[in-house]
């Protein structure tokens, strides 16, 4: 099995069609308040995890990711995120 780099990462979420991708990190249990972005927005778990909540849904829930898990959150849409307790690293796709 081959040991991805992050220059791999960030070209996998490229090739989904997305044109500003960088790596970023977060440190143990960091919180995001509710908020959204102005476009598309992908995420790819390289290390770690998040757990993300819809809080304007209907009926919000809370999903955790893991390594090699990918969460899209549309345009405009408010979510939440919380950091686990090892930190995340991810690569986002904007």
């Amino acid at each position: 099995m081959s040991h991805k780099t992050r220059k791999d990462y960030e070209e996998e979420v490229r090739s989904w069609g997305f044109h500003h991708v960088f790596t970023w990190t977060d440190g143990p249990n960091a919180h995001y308040k509710p908020h959204s972005h102005a476009g598309l927005t992908t995420h790819l778990i390289i290390n770690g995890q998040l757990t993300i909540t819809y809080p304007k849904d209907p009926n919000p829930d809370k999903k955790t990711y893991t390594v090699g898990d990918r969460i899209d959150v549309d345009a405009n849409k408010i979510h939440e995120v919380w950091i686990g307790s090892q930190g995340c690293t991810y690569v986002i796709g904007e």
